[in-house]
């Protein structure tokens, strides 16, 4: 999952302000914010961008937080050995 509504709303940003803002439809920001499309590395770098100059002190990281996965490094060295 992404942070990108909590960071919207926390400007008090509509998403039609924000998608305005990276020109893209308001339809768009919003599949991205409840999962139903996951933006690639590039758009993922604008919409942070984007929050940024409207205000947000955010980084890719806290917008888009890495996925845990099923094992960590070290159950997966496990697994292998």
């Amino acid at each position: 999952m992404n942070n990108i509504s909590k960071e919207r709303t926390a400007l008090k940003l509509t998403q039609e302000t924000l998608a305005a803002d990276l020109g893209w439809r308001q339809s768009r920001l919003s599949n991205y914010e409840v999962g139903v499309r996951k933006p690639g590395l590039v758009d993922c770098r604008r919409i942070v961008e984007a929050l940024n100059r409207a205000g947000a002190s955010c980084t890719l990281d806290s917008v888009f937080p890495p996925s845990t996965g099923k094992h960590s490094t070290a159950s997966a060295q496990k697994d292998s050995d």
